[in-house]
């Protein structure tokens, strides 16, 4: 009972995490008025006990998704350890999970066809049971003040969304509100941020600013859909 409690507290701080005021994503707002955040809470993020439970949970959100209708759905996989008191520790362990996850995946599913699987593409996303994602990490040592949470998290937005919303026009109006109050929040933007087709997402991922010496260690080992491109 302890245990289901510890969850349902961790679940619920995420969702006021959200549902704050001052929180600058209007897309997770949408989705939390919507009642779409779907949350599953972790062990230790630096242990890979927990990867196919996780995967299991991702690729239910993707079935449910795929059956549904309208925009603004979104998977967070909250870890309840460790804390986190430094940018690198925490940008080390998330690729760590994102490999694990990614290799995992690979072994029952071929790469979401609609984008690139090479990371340092402009068009890549990160694929799931052949559905993309973009990924916000949030944590208590984040450099991005909109990004402190309590717990070190994963958020996985399905990457057709943005698409979508690129469609209806809606895409900049958002976009530009959201960096307006990051802007008033946290003082500046993100210096991280470009749209997608212009450089690869992956510098987003975490919210750590990277320089010019880094190297993403994601290595994708999908077999390809001929739509994918490998520079």
């Amino acid at each position: 009972m302890k245990a289901v409690y510890e969850t349902e507290k961790i679940k619920q701080a995420y969702l006021s995490f959200i549902n704050n005021k001052d929180f600058a994503c209007i897309a997770a707002k949408a989705a939390l008025a919507k009642n779409q955040i779907k949350c599953f809470v972790s062990g230790n993020m630096a242990c890979p006990n927990d990867d196919l439970r996780i995967l299991e949970f991702l690729y239910s959100f993707v079935d449910e998704y795929k059956n549904s209708n309208g925009l603004y759905h979104s998977a967070t996989v909250i870890f309840n350890a460790p804390y986190f008191e430094t940018e690198s520790m925490f940008d080390k362990i998330m690729w760590e999970r994102l490999q694990s996850l990614s290799d995992l995946d690979s072994k029952k599913y071929k790469y979401d066809a609609r984008v690139d699987n090479h990371p340092y593409s402009p068009n890549f996303s990160f694929s799931l049971k052949e559905e993309a994602f973009f990924i916000i990490a949030l944590h208590p040592a984040s450099s991005r003040p909109l990004r402190r949470f309590a717990y070190p998290a994963l958020v996985f937005n399905p990457h057709k969304q943005f698409e979508e919303l690129r469609e209806t026009g809606k895409y900049d109006k958002m976009k530009e509100a959201v960096r307006k109050r990051d802007i008033a929040y946290s003082g500046s933007v993100n210096p991280m941020l470009s749209d997608f087709g212009e450089a690869s997402e992956i510098y987003q991922y975490s919210g750590r600013k990277y320089d010019d010496t880094w190297q993403c260690p994601l290595q994708i080992n999908h077999y390809e859909n001929e739509n994918n491109i490998t520079p």
